[in-house]
């Protein structure tokens, strides 16, 4: 995907955040790459591990 900011083009990628991460980085990295609020990601993930059993594989994947 290629962002314009400020005149200049990008292309963004997936990255795990340093800067806003609580374990690892991936679901702020999520977030950022879809601009939205991490905590969102981070209840997907928390609902995917303790309800549904699959997240904890694609958490440790990503």
């Amino acid at each position: 995907m290629i962002r314009k900011y400020g005149g200049k083009s990008y292309k963004k990628e997936l990255r795990r955040d340093s800067n806003n991460k609580i374990i690892a980085g991936v679901c702020s990295g999520i977030a950022n790459y879809l601009d939205i609020d991490p905590v969102i990601i981070r209840l997907i993930w928390a609902v995917a591990i303790f309800l549904l059993g699959i997240g904890f594989p694609f958490y440790i994947i990503c």
